[in-house]
């Protein structure tokens, strides 16, 4: 029971550990890597604490000082080099390699306190308010800028976070694996309505997205599907 209230909570809308993308995949798995280093590193200290308590005298012929290069340099040196380094490997994912595919560019705009969604690559569609739509399977490109003050554009399951900022823009590439629905939400605090300030992701398969933008707002925003 323990292990599967633990995968649970691992899961759902808006986990960032239950990820349906690569760029996803690979902030998780370095979550997860990082939980288990944390957790070697705190087994070594604990079990040092643990012998200084049952066992009076032990380390006392140790000088103080190279206890502390021992237990503070040594010691967490290696480990904590070795997690910079998948950090680094890891962070590659994140740029979001498209291969031969042009990702697709989609427009997100936010404003206190909702997120527009316009589609560049398909001016006749109208954009939309709150629910974006992207087709599963092929790299999008989000071009993220603000109207008003910080917003953070977050889909927890498809990608990592990026800042909208009045006047600029930055972009994140996203890839959905399957089509499915997704939660995203504002992760900057941007003012009292900032906890409402969430979008709803829909990930449409490819062959039928042309015919969902094309339907009328109401029927299309509102998830149905051919």
């Amino acid at each position: 029971m323990p292990l599967a209230g633990l995968a649970a909570a691992c899961s759902g809308n808006l986990s960032a550990l239950d990820p349906a993308g690569p760029a996803a995949e690979a902030i998780a798995l370095l979550w997860w890597v990082m939980l288990i280093a944390s957790v070697v590193l705190l087994a070594l200290v604990m079990t040092l604490f643990l012998l200084t308590l049952l066992r009076p005298g032990f380390g006392s012929s140790v000088p103080a000082r190279r206890w502390i290069v021992l237990g503070g340099l040594v010691l967490p040196l290696p480990l904590l080099t070795v997690l910079v380094l998948y950090s680094f490997v890891q962070g590659e994912a994140l740029l979001g390699n498209a291969g031969e595919t042009t990702p697709m560019r989609i427009d997100a705009l936010g404003r206190q306190w909702i997120w527009e969604f316009s589609y560049v690559d398909l001016p006749e569609v109208a954009p939309s308010a709150g629910v974006l739509h992207i087709p599963a399977g092929r790299p999008v490109d989000i071009h993220v800028t603000s109207a008003d003050v910080v917003h953070g554009f977050w889909i927890p399951r498809l990608g990592g976070k990026i800042d909208a900022i009045p006047g600029h823009t930055t972009t994140i590439r996203l890839f959905a694996n399957h089509k499915g629905v997704f939660g995203g939400v504002c992760a900057e605090y941007c003012g009292r309505g900032h906890a409402a300030m969430t979008f709803v992701v829909h990930a449409h398969d490819p062959d039928d997205y042309i015919a969902v933008m094309r339907m009328a707002p109401e029927r299309r925003d509102g998830g149905e599907t051919p």
